[in-house]
């Protein structure tokens, strides 16, 4: 119903999450020179201005919304605050960011809090953009954030730079906690495959649903190449017979 009101959403989702990133990579957390394969901002930059620039880009994520010419002004409210909570404490990546920082974490809400917020927030924008009940889209968000999350994990232990844009080992590294040590590779892998039917299994019925889960399953696919986790247990078998 307001495609301008779901683009302006999608558009602040996709900031926020670019800003966690450059916050991310900083030295007081992983450290990281690179990102998507090119310097990290603190990398190129410096400290002082990748941090003023995550703040920026949090920043303009709001106007953003702010300055949609929507159909529905008086959806713009309730967007910005689904979007805020995705964002912040206690359940967005704000408070996923927090729990890196504690020696201990469920795995489960850290996940869900760090990558999984922002993905509740998109499936909901949609929803909330079109009039709908955001509450029935929040199942998918929950799979789909918690799937990418470990498929962030099963990648960075295969050691998949060109897929993560990013170095990998970080998880060990910096002794994160992260779906391999908990359930060992194969564990982890089930786990990811659940979660995607999970997600499939969401979807609230209606005209595109079908094509909807088809699209999911891709993405699984994308996430998690099978083709790649075969060649990966195969060297690491080759690996420990010598």
């Amino acid at each position: 119903e307001d495609p301008e009101l779901a683009m302006a959403a999608a558009v602040a989702i996709e900031l926020l999450h670019c800003a966690s990133l450059v916050h991310d990579d900083l030295p007081c957390f992983d450290n990281s020179p690179m990102r998507r394969g090119q310097p990290s901002v603190h990398a190129k930059f410096g400290e002082r201005l990748a941090v003023l620039a995550g703040d920026g880009i949090i920043v303009l994520a709001f106007q953003v919304l702010a300055k949609a010419q929507v159909r529905y002004p008086q959806r713009i409210a309730s967007m910005i605050a689904l979007i805020a909570q995705a964002t912040g404490a206690p359940d967005g990546i704000v408070a996923g960011q927090a729990w890196e920082c504690e020696p201990k974490a469920n795995l489960r809400d850290y996940q869900r809090a760090k990558t999984g917020a922002l993905f509740v927030a998109a499936t909901s924008a949609g929803a909330l953009s079109a009039g709908a009940d955001p509450k029935q889209w929040q199942g998918l968000g929950d799979c789909l954030g918690e799937a990418y999350q470990v498929a962030d994990d099963i990648r960075d232990v295969m050691g998949q730079a060109d897929l993560l844009g990013k170095p990998v080992g970080q998880d060990a590294q910096h002794d994160r906690p992260n779906a391999i040590a908990n359930l060992g590779l194969s564990g982890a892998i089930k786990h990811f495959e659940s979660l995607i039917q999970a997600a499939s299994d969401s979807i609230p019925e209606g005209p595109n649903a079908q094509s909807m889960r088809e699209l999911v399953m891709q993405q699984s696919e994308r996430l998690v190449p099978r083709e790649a986790f075969m060649a990966f247990r195969a060297s690491s078998s080759q690996s420990v017979s010598h």
